[in-house]
């Protein structure tokens, strides 16, 4: 399910097209069950001033999130409204901002979509036809997160693996690249 189009490019100077970023557990702490009140959703220690960075970078930053409580009933959209607007909110407050939304609200294996398949990175990449898979990275904290990415060619970050946070990921997505020896 496709989030808005991403009519603004990427800044010239910007390491990457898109950084794509997984929500729970990546941008806040993942709950039992699903987040379903604005209360519920707390970021993640320098979550925020992470996705700061990735902005002033000049980078689009794209949310890309599995929520099946909207197929179960779990999650009604207006819970979902209601703590995507805290999300906004939390972030906005440390200057940071998401530039779109791609979501999959429907059940394993109905649709292709929902993470581990390609589809929400599909649809990013269609709504921005300036931006190309090889200058794209993904953060999540889960395999099924980053493994549409790097089919796709993109740079993965599993947090817990290559990088203990989102803060970290950053700090190493935005590192100058190392001068080669000659």
């Amino acid at each position: 399910m496709g989030g808005a189009e991403l009519t603004s490019q990427a800044q010239p100077e910007a390491p990457w097209d898109i950084v794509f970023l997984d929500r729970d557990g990546t941008i806040n702490v993942r709950v039992d069950g699903y987040v379903t009140s604005p209360l519920d959703l707390n970021l993640l220690p320098g979550a925020a001033k992470a996705v700061a960075r990735l902005n002033r970078s000049g980078c689009r930053v794209v949310l890309v999130t599995n929520q099946r409580g909207l197929a179960t009933g779990s999650l009604s959209w207006s819970q979902w409204a209601r703590v995507m607007s805290r999300l906004d909110e939390l972030l906005a407050a440390e200057g940071a901002h998401i530039d779109s939304v791609e979501l999959c609200p429907h059940q394993r294996g109905e649709c292709t979509c929902r993470k581990p398949q390609p589809g929400l990175f599909m649809g990013a990449l269609e709504a921005a036809p300036w931006a190309r898979p090889h200058r794209c990275a993904m953060v999540g904290d889960m395999t099924s997160d980053v493994v549409p990415a790097r089919a796709l060619g993109m740079r993965a970050i599993l947090l817990g693996e290559d990088a203990p946070s989102l803060h970290e990921a950053v700090e190493d997505l935005l590192a100058p690249p190392a001068p080669s020896g000659e």
